[in-house]
C-alpha cells in the first residue's frame, strides 16, 4: 500500500495474507520488501502486516530475522484473536468471517449482510456484498457463487451491482469465468506465469468448471501446470 503523494510522511505498508505453513515465507517476504526498495527508492519508511489464521500456521522466523520480527517494523496479525469483534464493527465481523467453523458461514453471513444493509448506502452495500461472497466462496469450495447468493438471499437489484455479476454479463460468461479463476488462482499461489494464464484462457467452457472444482486441491503451482498438461 502506497501513501498518496500529499501523504508522503506515511509510511510504505506491505501486507501479506498467510493461510498456507511454508518454511520459506519470511525469508522470501522481505527478500521481497528489499529488493522493492533496492528498485524503486521510496522516500518514506516501511512496515509490514502478515495476517496468519492462527498462530499454529506461521513459520519460526527467529533464526536470521528475529531483529525485524521484535521491531516496530512488523505488525502481526492473527484471525483467531478476533472470534468475537463487536457487532458494530463491519471490518471485524467481515474478518471474522474467514475463520467462522463452515458450517456456521452461512448464518454468520445472513447476520452480518442485515447489519451492512442497515448501515450503508446502496454502493456501499454491494462492496461489501463482493467482499462476503467471495470470502465464502473460499471457505464453501464445493457451493457454486448462484448457490451461495441465494442462501445468502441477494435481490436482482444487489446482485447486479456486484463485481462478479458485472465481470460475468459484461464481458460475457466464459471470459469472466476465466477471469475470475485466475483471480482466485493468483490469490492462492501468488503471480501465475504467462504460459499458465494462456493456457487456463484458452479452456473451453467445460475444462473452466473442472478447473474451478479443482482450484482448492492444487497446493502448490506445480500441481495447476500438471493438471494443465493433463488436459
Amino acid at each position: 500500500m502506497t501513501p498518496a503523494a500529499v501523504d508522503s510522511g506515511l509510511p510504505l505498508i506491505f501486507v501479506e495474507v498467510q493461510f498456507q505453513p511454508d518454511a520459506a515465507f519470511y525469508s522470501r517476504f522481505f527478500c521481497e520488501i528489499f529488493f522493492y526498495l533496492h528498485q524503486n527508492r521510496p522516500i518514506q519508511p516501511w512496515q509490514t502486516v502478515v495476517i496468519y489464521p492462527t498462530r499454529h500456521v506461521e513459520t519460526n522466523g527467529s533464526l536470521h530475522y528475529s531483529a525485524f520480527l521484535e521491531s516496530d517494523r512488523i505488525k502481526r496479525i492473527y484471525l483467531e484473536d478476533l472470534k468475537d469483534p463487536p457487532t458494530d464493527r463491519m471490518g471485524l465481523q467481515l474478518i471474522q468471517l474467514i475463520v467462522v467453523d463452515e458450517e456456521k458461514a452461512i448464518n454468520s453471513a445472513q447476520n452480518l449482510l442485515k447489519r451492512i444493509k442497515i448501515q450503508t448506502n446502496q454502493e456501499t452495500t454491494a462492496h461489501w456484498l463482493e467482499w462476503v461472497e467471495t470470502i465464502l466462496v473460499y471457505k464453501l469450495p464445493r457451493l457454486s457463487r448462484e448457490e451461495i447468493q441465494k442462501m445468502l438471499g441477494y435481490n436482482d437489484i444487489e446482485l447486479k451491482q456486484t463485481r462478479f455479476y458485472q465481470d460475468v454479463f459484461t464481458e460475457g460468461l466464459h471470459e469472466g469465468e476465466a477471469k475470475i479463476i485466475l483471480r482466485q488462482l493468483s490469490r492462492r499461489f501468488g503471480i501465475l506465469s504467462p504460459k499458465t494464464i494462456t493456457n487456463i484462457q484458452q479452456l473451453n467452457s467445460d475444462q473452466l468448471e473442472a478447473l474451478a472444482d479443482k482450484v482448492f486441491d492444487f497446493t502448490t503451482q506445480n500441481d495447476l501446470n500438471a493438471w494443465l498438461d493433463q488436459i
